[in-house]
């Protein structure tokens, strides 16, 4: 799922200036895309206006991030001439824009950008200008949801780009079919009713993902229909794998195993005793490939993390509640086997990042005691384990910060990283260790587990929660990384 749910935390600033943690209790437009001056940015109703972006250099790589995890479903982006070190002043503010509930994060097409949240007692799909911030067309519908736990009533799960259309999945299991470029319903179902699907925890919170013309839902309803696809164009169902598993937080991912298209669902609801693992499903036709159980014993665990595909035929996979992580390996008929597991890799919910043999993550149930991990993924041998995290002066005070439960996005040679209340990083890291290049305190908000996605040198972060020291609303925010 990215998604995102547990314990949340907010740095609290003491008379001596001390940071402090402390556990929070359990919280049709149709307009044409045309161009449009800055003067009619700063009118636009929810948006301010910064400032214009910097040219986008002409050698650069650049492209969309047309889903969750980006282009490659895998947390890294392929641009270049992303700027590599920031000034003391952070990066540039482009906009921001107002936005409702939720924990999604937004899609890219083009110049189009969506976001997909809660407004007023509807689940909204706004589509806007990714460069400016001005609206294009919305798309909403009502919705009722409370969360058993006090968390966002909004959706979890982020909207898809697939050719010429859009797709999102509620958090009560609306699933939409829109015309990118207009807005206009192609088709629409609603899963809970038509598979008598439960609330669960948290509600839904698992992206689909499309492969070839079949949009592959996590759905988790009655009768055992575990995991089903759907004509992504017609919206007709055309397959139900079926598995006493139900649906967990977790997104799918798309792998090659033995020169074979395949589908990764890590599934799990909530159910006495807690039952999951990860199932290899045939995208083609639905069949089941290979099952291989993977749950933490407690009732409350939630599987949340993406099944990571590593090299041609292994899979690392994560469970947060005392189970930790494990690597499979498939054989030519799919029978998995383990080839290490270690208990301490317990990540919650971001999406690990495999880069040069080496495998990066944040462990922790909780944000105290969530650190950062380098393992080596042939053998799960750790390279270095440790807290980031380090010292700044915000508003003539002195807070020690730390990454907590952060989100990671590689680009090049460097990550960026989102720490859970609103820091923004550049580090360097290798299996020798780590480095802060630049950092700057975008906002102090709890609830800060939305992965940014990165398009054409711009950056965008979700504000998923008030500003505990300014004051301000949740908010998209759009920054200028091009190189200059």
């Amino acid at each position: 799922m990215r998604v995102l749910l547990y314990s949340r935390f907010l740095i609290l600033i003491s008379p001596a200036g001390r940071a402090l943690r402390s556990l929070l209790c359990f919280i049709p437009l149709g307009l044409p895309n045309l161009p449009c001056t800055a003067e009619e940015n700063r009118t636009s109703p929810g948006l301010t206006f910064h400032a214009e972006a910097s040219p986008l250099p002409n050698d650069a790589i650049s492209g969309d991030w047309p889903r969750f995890n980006g282009p490659n479903d895998n947390a890294q982006s392929p641009e270049t001439a992303i700027m590599s070190k920031w000034p003391a002043s952070g990066p540039k503010l482009l906009w921001e824009r107002e936005k409702g509930e939720g924990y999604a994060s937004p899609a890219i097409q083009g110049n189009l950008l969506t976001i997909f949240h809660r407004k007023d007692g509807h689940e909204r799909i706004d589509c806007i200008d990714a460069t400016r911030g001005t609206p294009i067309w919305t798309f909403q519908y009502p919705v009722e949801y409370r969360d058993r736990y006090g968390y966002s009533n909004g959706p979890r799960a982020s909207p898809v780009f697939a050719g010429n259309h859009l797709y999102a999945h509620g958090v009560t299991a609306w699933l939409t079919c829109l015309e990118s470029k207009s807005g206009k319903k192609v088709w629409q179902r609603n899963l809970a009713e038509e598979f008598n699907i439960p609330q669960y925890f948290f509600g839904k919170g698992s992206t689909p993902i499309v492969i070839k013309d079949t949009l592959i839902v996590n759905v988790g309803g009655s009768e055992e229909r575990c995991v089903v696809g759907f004509d992504r164009l017609t919206g007709k169902t055309k397959w139900i794998t079926k598995d006493t598993w139900g649906a967990s937080y977790s997104s799918p991912s798309r792998a090659v195993i033995h020169g074979k298209e395949v589908c990764l669902v890590f599934t799990g609801g909530e159910s006495r005793p807690p039952k999951g693992g990860l199932l290899v499903i045939d995208p083609a036709n639905g069949s089941k490939l290979s099952r291989f159980p993977w749950r933490s014993a407690r009732y409350e665990s939630a599987n949340a993390v993406p099944p990571l595909p590593i090299g041609d035929n292994r899979v690392f996979l994560s469970e947060c509640y005392e189970k930790g992580g494990v690597v499979l390996e498939f054989d030519k008929s799919f029978t998995p086997s383990i080839v290490w597991s270690d208990q301490t890799l317990n990540v919650h919910w971001m999406t690990p990042i495999i880069s040069d043999n080496a495998l990066y993550g944040v462990a922790g149930r909780h944000q105290q005691g969530a650190d950062v991990f380098c393992v080596n993924t042939s053998n799960g041998e750790a390279y270095w384990r440790d807290r980031i995290n380090w010292t700044d002066e915000i508003d003539g005070r002195s807070l020690n910060l730390e990454l907590f439960r952060g989100a990671f996005l590689k680009v090049e040679d460097f990550f960026i990283c989102l720490s859970e209340v609103g820091s923004l990083l550049i580090v360097k890291m290798d299996k020798k260790g780590w480095k802060i290049i630049s950092k700057h305190q975008l906002f102090f908000a709890p609830g800060t587990w939305t992965l940014p996605a990165l398009s054409k040198g711009l950056l965008y972060v979700m504000q998923n929660e008030n500003d505990r020291r300014l004051g301000q609303g949740p908010r998209l925010l759009c920054y200028d990384l091009r190189q200059r």
